[in-house]
């Protein structure tokens, strides 16, 4: 069988979701959105059991349908979630991928006044609605998220932010580790509006927009440090701060501390009772990532291991951050088994 044909044994269904929190979001992006729901094979003919349920987050600039994107001779994640159940691989789940993605690239999956409330449109909307309309084991004892990269960032957050709702993680590369993930850009960018947008962030985004995107050299390095400012420094009235002077890449402390409280790992220590009572947890990213989140990941596991919790899965594996798609059902593999009855 060639590797992009593939019949799948569990059912797909595609909805679209009207969020009543991203209504008038400040960017004005839709707040109509695509979600899909997984349902594993022998859903429909066993009516009386329930799953577990794991949300499926993506990475900055992700838009749900490039999930269905494929590399050469590689199956795509839904085909490899597909085949990991109808082999029997792993226990059964329900898996729900949500659209987190704005027009600034992507949101962290936070509460944001200069993004929109993506935080709580996971949380409040998009799983409550989800165990109203699917069979779900709807406790927080089987229900796990999971992503990379950003995702991964998501992924290791929303846990510690409402462990009233999550019981598993898996993070595949992840954001953690800010000082070496992030601020390494920081004179990069600098050096990029100086250069070329007479040091103006609005003059960037007017050029961004006019062309096709990531045409340029310093596009992916502006568009990921601002959104990342909208989402980590921006006040109530939605100015967005950056953590450093545009003019030189010198640090601004208090903005910069501000990006630092996010920080999965300086999280950690202040969410300890929560990341204790998960079932599962797991860390992975490629020795040869980009942007140095194998460090990060690194960080994260040992501050886990600071607060008691050493029950985790964690691997440093041969790879870069791109490409790393085929170590999805390892952890869906994980957070079934750990969350699973």
């Amino acid at each position: 069988m060639y590797p992009w044909s593939h019949d799948f044994k569990g059912r797909f269904d595609e909805v679209t979701f009207e969020s009543q929190v991203l209504k008038d979001n400040p960017l004005g992006d839709p707040y109509q959105r695509p979600l899909w729901i997984y349902l594993p094979p022998g859903y429909d003919e066993q009516p009386e059991r329930r799953y577990p349920s794991i949300y499926v987050i993506q990475g900055l600039t992700g838009q749900l349908d490039m999930w269905r994107n494929r590399s050469a001779f590689r199956r795509n994640f839904p085909e490899l979630a597909d085949e990991l159940f109808a082999k029997g691989e792993a226990p059964p789940c329900i898996l729900v991928w949500v659209d987190c993605w704005t027009s600034l690239g992507g949101s962290q999956f936070l509460d944001s006044p200069a993004v929109g409330h993506y935080h709580t449109y996971l949380c409040d909307e998009i799983v409550p609605w989800v165990d109203a309309h699917y069979r779900t084991l709807a406790a927080r004892e089987h229900r796990g998220i999971a992503g990379k990269s950003s995702g991964g960032y998501g992924a290791m957050v929303t846990p510690m932010l409402r462990p009233d709702l999550w019981g598993g993680l898996a993070t595949h590369a992840g954001d953690a580790l800010f000082e070496v993930c992030y601020q390494r850009d920081f004179a990069k960018v600098a050096r990029a509006l100086r250069d070329h947008y007479g040091g103006s962030y609005e003059r960037f985004w007017q050029d961004f927009r006019s062309r096709p995107a990531f045409s340029k050299e310093s596009d992916a390095d502006l568009l990921n440090i601002w959104c990342m400012a909208a989402c980590y420094s921006a006040d109530m009235d939605g100015t967005v701060h950056l953590p450093f002077d545009i003019a030189t890449g010198q640090l601004i402390p208090d903005v910069w501390e501000r990006w630092l409280a996010w920080d999965p790992v300086r999280m950690v220590p202040l969410h300890a009772e929560a990341l204790r009572s998960l079932r599962a947890i797991y860390i992975d990213a490629g020795k040869r990532d980009e942007y140095y989140l194998d460090l990060g990941a690194e960080a994260f596991r040992r501050a886990l291991a600071e607060i008691g919790v050493t029950d985790v899965f964690f691997e440093l594996f041969d790879g870069r951050h791109g490409g790393i798609e085929y170590r999805y059902p390892l952890s869906l593999k994980y957070l079934a088994e750990r969350l699973s009855p």
